[in-house]
């Protein structure tokens, strides 16, 4: 099956291309630069050149000439990016990209159209969610244009589109090529930047169990369909206990009553667009862990088959990842940069700092 694939140069996007490609599908790209395809594909064993087409998924001439040919569709582009200088490009992005994306596939004749959602525009206060749960009514500008994208990709499937929405929620694990918004957290909680974190809890998965769903569902002829990517509810705790267990540090770190830290950081989203570096209070975050919502991932696990990899497992490859590629010292690393060290326990790419 030939597939387009959108955000593909991305950290969700070239893992599911490099899943798409062991499945036996040939891949085309939507990029916008042709030059941040090997970097980010090359550490995923796929070395070959690429069918591209260079454009963005918010021009419909680009996307209409990308779609033209392909049997199927996986869009991944979306900007996710909790930081309070990114809303513009996320509300002028999100949704009006998967509208000319998912309508440029649909007048193609595609089967399937995969739409990569998100868990967050399933966000509500205290409530377990199923795919098909209705969705976050929150204005804030990621999770308010991640649910506008999806019920626009619902409003398809109500039509009889074969779209199928697959809901991920945050994302870790090795190779992410721009470090995303997680991952860039992670690498922050590692250097001691989050003394506090809120209470609450999220739904998180790891990138390779993200594209091993979008391969799964990449079969023709079997309609509208959603799944929430199998992963593991995460708080506080949970999080820094993975994480001491993985790397063997202490990582103290104070739990904050989530109403309290979210005044605060809606102050803060205030005053970071003026600033020239990331204030690590992001609104959006807090307000995810505040609403608590659970997720029910078993109709993934039941007619996918994807079984999730541990929490633990999925820290340890991101965490030594990123010591691999300099994000963090051999010291914050910890344990997990020990197959990274030579016989002095000094890390080749730090010096042992």
């Amino acid at each position: 099956m030939r597939v387009l694939v959108t955000g593909g140069t991305g950290f969700v996007g070239s893992h599911s291309v490099a899943a798409l490609m062991r499945a036996g599908h040939d891949v085309r790209l939507l990029v916008r630069r042709a030059d941040r395809i090997a970097p980010a594909l090359e550490p995923l064993g796929i070395t070959a050149p690429m069918d591209h087409i260079v454009g963005d998924v918010t021009d419909p001439e680009p996307v209409a000439r990308a779609v033209a040919g392909c049997d199927a569709v996986l869009h991944a582009a979306a900007v996710y990016n909790l930081d309070a200088r990114a809303s513009r490009a996320t509300t002028e992005t999100n949704l009006p990209g998967t509208q000319i994306v998912l309508d440029a596939a649909v007048a193609e004749g595609c089967d399937p159209i995969v739409h990569v959602s998100s868990t967050v525009a399933l966000t509500r206060r205290g409530t377990t969610v199923t795919p098909d749960s209705p969705l976050s009514n929150l204005r804030s500008p990621y999770i308010a244009s991640k649910a506008a994208s999806e019920q626009y990709a619902r409003s398809l499937q109500d039509w009889g589109a074969p779209i199928v929405i697959v809901q991920p929620g945050g994302v870790y694990g090795p190779h992410d090529p721009h470090l995303s918004d997680q991952m860039r957290r992670l690498k922050d909680v590692l250097k001691g930047r989050y003394p506090m974190w809120p209470t609450g809890g999220y739904h998180v998965v790891d990138v390779r169990d993200v594209a091993a769903v979008h391969a799964a569902v990449m079969v023709v002829g079997q309609g509208p369909r959603r799944y929430i990517v199998p992963g593991d509810h995460t708080h506080g705790r949970r999080l820094f206990g993975a994480l001491r267990a993985v790397t063997g540090r202490r990582l103290p770190f104070l739990t904050v009553p989530s109403v309290l830290m979210l005044p605060i950081t809606w102050s803060v989203s205030k005053i970071q667009p003026f600033v020239p570096f990331h204030i690590p209070a992001d609104h959006e975050g807090v307000l995810i862990n505040h609403n608590v919502t659970r997720c029910d991932d078993s109709r993934a696990r039941s007619e996918v088959g994807v079984v999730p990899r541990s929490l633990e497992d999925s820290l340890r490859d991101s965490v030594r990842w990123l010591h691999e590629h300099g994000h963090v010292s051999v010291r914050q690393a910890g344990l997990t940069a020990g197959d990274l060290t030579g016989p002095s326990g000094r890390s080749p790419r730090d010096g042992g700092r």
